[in-house]
């Protein structure tokens, strides 16, 4: 029953997730911007939540470091997603479910256990359906030249973005998966939001960003922000954190390919972002492949 209601739990916050790339082509300020003020927000929430619950935020230095590690990580992660989806919502949240190839890969290197099989094809197979996508929805070619070409074509860079994205997300999920074990989802939560702040503000600091209009911000930025920090990081990331404790990083980063079928229905309402059938028909399959992932799961584990 436990796991039961840690994979609805799981399936909810993925839904509220599906927001986040809405929400953050809503906002008007940039990518790295959003990236500062959600970072603040939600670690000022986490925390004022902690303090009314009278919960303790102690932690030990080696705890601490490893939490402003792995929160520089998630900042990075949400620099590379806000750049994609500011550009197209829906090829970069796509491009995004390449996260299940990285993680069935860097997975059995942290855990220390075999490759399984499954998760590799299941995440080739994710691979290629963003190919078949970002090429014949919008004509974007293989090629290390369209690498440095990017900035030129804003497709390419779409999936070039989420494709670190990716990669940084499942590196993340596999990281506090391994953190949850001997430590609070809360204070895991805290930290890296609080670390994922300094590393902006470090990164700012280096690039002289910082300015007059930067902490301009108008009303509507501020409510899109609240939600998102609020709603679509506190709240979602402290119980993603804290199910990883009866659930594998692979399931959940896969789980989260339910993401992109979310914030692309969402876009199509909300913006206008109408794609061809085809692009529907292959985010089935993603959605397929999530259930699929949960049946072999469940049979290897009876050992039939």
């Amino acid at each position: 029953m436990n796991k039961s209601r840690n994979f609805l739990l799981l399936h909810f916050i993925v839904f509220i997730w599906g927001w986040t790339a809405i929400l953050g082509k809503l906002i008007s300020i940039s990518a790295f911007d959003l990236v500062w003020y959600r970072t603040l927000i939600a670690a000022l929430s986490i925390f004022i939540f902690l303090r009314l619950k009278a919960t303790s935020v102690r932690t030990s230095g080696k705890g601490l470091l490893q939490f402003f590690g792995v929160g520089a990580i998630v900042a990075l992660h949400w620099m590379f997603f806000y750049e994609a989806v500011k550009i197209n919502v829906s090829l970069g949240l796509v491009c995004f479910s390449s996260g299940t190839f990285f993680v069935s890969f860097i997975e059995p290197l942290f855990y220390k256990r075999k490759i399984i099989w499954y998760e590799v094809v299941f995440g080739l197979i994710v691979f290629g359906i963003i190919y078949l996508i970002s090429y014949t929805q919008f004509e974007v070619k293989p090629g290390i030249h369209y690498f440095f070409d990017s900035i030129l074509r804003p497709n390419e860079a779409v999936v070039i973005f989420s494709l670190f994205g990716a990669f940084t997300s499942a590196l993340f999920a596999v990281l506090n998966g391994k953190l949850v074990r001997t430590h609070e989802a809360t204070t895991i939560t805290l930290y890296e939001m609080i670390g994922g702040f300094l590393f902006m503000n470090v990164y700012f600091l280096l690039t002289q960003h910082f300015s007059v209009s930067f902490f301009q911000v108008s009303a509507m930025d501020w409510l899109w922000l609240i939600i998102l920090s609020v709603a679509c990081t506190a709240f979602t990331f402290v119980i993603s954190v804290n199910i990883m404790k009866e659930i594998s990083p692979y399931t959940v980063v896969l789980s989260v390919n339910l993401e992109p079928v979310y914030g692309i229905i969402l876009a199509w309402f909300i913006f206008n972002e109408k794609m061809h059938l085809s692009f529907y028909l292959e985010t089935i399959v993603i959605l397929a492949l999530v259930f699929a992932n949960a049946m072999l799961k469940s049979y290897f584990r009876k050992g039939k």
